[in-house]
């Protein structure tokens, strides 16, 4: 019996000790603001002090891969589809997001319609949905615009590192042509032609 209570002390002195346990880290991820702001002056602002939602628009269990020169990252069909219901402005400003690591802010940025009509001096996601209609894409690619001689944000370390131990980073993508599904003549982007592919014919390169 004295033997059985001392197995039992020292099995509850051991999980004192021990603590806690460690939550794993989360990693890349790219935040919405809980607050209205403009990207402007998200720009502006001190990282620290930004309120950012709760949950994240994109996580590293999103991430397919992430190509570390071209800052491409290839995306699960979800998370695609969440970022097509963003409401991006194309007549506005986009929509400000920060990068974090482990929560950790980095540096800032905003999805932006590439059909806008006023520049953004920063770092941009662009998103056009809708100009393609049929066709599957499943990356987005990070633009530093107007960086200069600065450093670019998007190669921080704590960044890239954080991909590499999550395996999601790549030094080259692969180069995959979306495929399209039309039934009629279409003009896409800057008014280049989209070739008409009919239910019964096959899939045609857009």
């Amino acid at each position: 019996m004295k033997r059985l209570s001392t197995l039992v002390l020292m099995a509850t002195l051991l999980a004192a000790c021990a603590g806690p346990a460690t939550p794993a880290s989360e990693g890349f991820a790219i935040y919405l603001l809980a607050e209205k702001l403009s990207p402007a002056e998200v720009a502006q602002a001190e990282l620290g002090t930004l309120k950012l939602e709760d949950e994240p628009i994109l996580s590293t269990e999103d991430i397919v891969a992430y190509v570390s020169g071209a800052h491409q990252i290839t995306l699960t069909p979800s998370a695609m589809e969440r970022l097509g219901q963003l409401k991006v402005p194309v007549s506005g400003a986009g929509i400000p997001f920060v990068v974090c690591v482990d929560k950790k802010p980095i540096y800032s940025g905003a999805f932006w319609s590439p059909l806008s009509s006023l520049s953004f001096d920063g770092v941009a996601i662009m998103l056009l949905p809708g100009v393609l209609p049929g066709a599957r894409l499943d990356y987005v690619r990070i633009e530093a615009n107007s960086v200069g001689e600065r450093p670019d944000p998007r190669s921080d370390p704590r960044i890239l590192q954080a991909l590499e131990r999550a395996g999601k980073l790549v030094e080259r993508a692969t180069p995959v042509m979306p495929t399209c599904d039309f039934t009629d003549w279409e003009h896409g982007l800057f008014g280049t032609t989209l070739l008409v592919v009919g239910p019964s014919r096959t899939r045609s390169m857009c």
